[in-house]
């Protein structure tokens, strides 16, 4: 078995490690995923945890399979997925957005984590938002659209946009659209708010 180390981290194998520091004594269990972190002195995770943009202090103890500082999503537009802010996954001539990482990863730098252990997982609504809890979120039935659930069973807690809003963009149903008239939108997903952005695509309203 491998002993800690004062001067650099023990991590287990198939470890990502991105933008961190870590101070002494500090174990990452296999398969863990940090970006943007700390860890401070004597602090560990097990296996298979995700955290991101967070300060880990001095002696913390990080379950196995536990998510910290979650990435945020720009939900307050149109559309959350991936292709507005990782464009180049989907597009040969779409670059990534290099100032939603900026401002996902500045966002994230005030959490902290103190001595203690830790839990956390996430439950999903479609094409809603995941709510935090330490007691493992569990949907046991659809989830309106738009909307944001968390507990065990999965509740609502508020949706994303005011009902007129969800009407509007349930009518517009822009994720039907195909791939290039996707990109052809593709600026108007990042910077509009979804009210704004109804407004341009609406049949009503667009040219």
């Amino acid at each position: 078995m491998p002993k800690l180390s004062p001067d650099a981290p023990l991590l287990h194998p198939d470890v990502t490690a991105v933008n961190c520091r870590f101070g002494g004594w500090v174990e990452i269990g296999r398969g863990s995923v940090v970006l943007n972190s700390t860890f401070d002195n004597y602090s560990y995770c097990d296996r298979y945890a995700d955290i991101a943009n967070t300060h880990v202090g001095r002696f913390a103890n990080i379950a196995a399979m536990t998510r910290i500082g979650p990435t945020d999503h720009p939900w307050q537009n149109a559309a959350q997925h991936h292709f507005l802010y990782r464009s180049s996954y989907y597009w040969d001539d779409a670059p990534d957005d290099a100032d939603f990482f900026a401002c996902r990863a500045a966002h994230g730098a005030g959490a902290r984590l103190l001595a203690g252990p830790w839990r956390h997982r996430q439950a999903r609504g479609d094409r809603g938002r995941r709510g935090h809890r330490r007691l493992g979120p569990v949907a046991t039935k659809d989830v309106a659209p738009f909307t944001i659930v968390a507990g065990v069973p999965a509740q609502p807690i508020r949706t994303r946009f005011a009902q007129g809003v969800i009407d509007r963009l349930m009518a517009l149903a822009w994720w039907d659209r195909d791939h290039a008239r996707l990109r052809a939108a593709l600026a108007d997903f990042r910077s509009l708010r979804a009210e704004e952005f109804l407004d341009r695509y609406e049949p009503s309203t667009s040219t």
